[in-house]
């Protein structure tokens, strides 16, 4: 059994210094070829799946998959988390359903779609932090508005997102009440809002300081030095996957990423995980275009998912190794949840004190 609290591994991962990419999975394909990658270069591995992913596969299969892969891979350890959680409720069921982490995303309210006031936000994050740590599962928070610097607004997808414009204050995360959030919600890691946004089209260029503000992340560190942060929204879109889908039929306008130095340059300053969703799905709709278009008589959907997998596998090892990753699966002994709810319980756990190394 290799699953593992998404704060035990934050926790490993800041001791030595590495990032951990999450990624977003929907199906048995993305599952396979995320743990082959990782048993490859022996990565722990985060997997989220969004309320629209739950939706899709269905929580049973879900869990069941999980089971499976943790039996393949057994050396590998596995954190399952949500990704954006909207509601207590969300998060309670994710916890039933065998999730080690979730997020309470507070920063909109219960739709999802509208932003909240800080007092919510603070209120129901405590709250789900509370319900968590009492069987030993980590939680997420997020402070601030996930949405673009160049045009004020929120990116829908998967259900998620905010509408309408919104304001500096709500798009960067102030570091000061970074502190009190950390100190009121007892979070275990922290996304924060800095520019990236959702879905391919984040920037209209090469972004610099003006719109990715990578300064926030490292205010944020100076004043948290021991909390986990989190980099939403930092698939890095990559130009030959941008070049690939639309040689085969795609019509994807030029888009940019966050580039992997700049997150590289955040886990340098106290970034942990990192989420990546887009460039999974590009990299596999790519690989799915070239099959239709070069093999245009093909109907085994195994003919077209095979491929696809290879994409992905490929894709997911070169986060782990540019993200320092790689190498450390094997570093890690599992602390069962059991273990991580008495040391919540003792208040050995403050995101502001240290790691579980200490609090043992």
């Amino acid at each position: 059994m290799a699953r593992i609290s998404l704060r035990q591994l934050l926790d490993h991962a800041a001791e030595r210094g590495y990032g951990v990419p999450a990624f977003n999975i929907n199906n048995m394909e993305q599952g396979l070829a995320i743990m082959e990658a990782a048993a490859a270069c022996d990565a722990p591995v985060i997997m989220q799946a969004s309320r629209g992913a739950r939706a899709y596969t269905g929580d049973i299969m879900l869990a069941k998959m999980i089971d499976a892969l943790e039996e393949m891979y057994p050396q590998i350890p596995l954190c399952l988390h949500l990704d954006h959680g909207n509601e207590e409720s969300s998060c309670a069921t994710a916890i039933r359903y065998g999730f080690t982490s979730v997020m309470m995303d507070g920063s909109l309210k219960a739709d999802a779609r509208t932003a909240a006031d800080y007092d919510y936000n603070v209120d129901i994050t405590r709250r789900v932090a509370e319900m968590a740590h009492w069987i030993g599962a980590s939680v997420e928070g997020e402070l601030g508005v996930l949405g673009s610097l160049e045009h004020g607004g929120g990116e829908q997808e998967d259900g998620h997102g905010a509408e309408g414009q919104l304001s500096q204050d709500q798009l960067l995360t102030d570091p000061d009440q970074a502190v009190d959030f950390v100190r009121a919600t007892k979070v275990d890691a922290l996304a924060i809002a800095m520019g990236t946004s959702h879905g391919a089209y984040k920037f209209t260029r090469r972004p610099d300081g003006e719109i990715l503000a990578m300064r926030v992340v490292e205010e944020i560190h100076a004043r948290l030095p021991n909390t986990h942060l989190v980099m939403h929204g930092s698939s890095s879109v990559p130009q030959p996957l941008q070049d690939m889908f639309n040689a085969f039929g795609g019509e994807m306008p030029q888009t940019w990423g966050v580039p992997v130095e700049e997150i590289v340059r955040g886990i340098r300053h106290g970034v942990r995980k990192v989420n990546i969703d887009t460039d999974c799905r590009l990299a596999m709709a790519a690989a799915f275009r070239k099959v239709a278009t070069q093999s245009r008589s093909e109907f085994d959907p195994r003919k077209f998912l095979k491929p696809a997998m290879d994409a992905l596998r490929e894709l997911c090892r070169d986060r782990f190794e540019q993200f320092g990753t790689a190498g450390n699966a094997g570093k890690i002994k599992v602390v069962p949840l059991s273990e991580m709810a008495r040391r919540y319980r003792a208040g050995a756990l403050d995101p502001q004190i240290g790691s579980i190394t200490q609090a043992a």
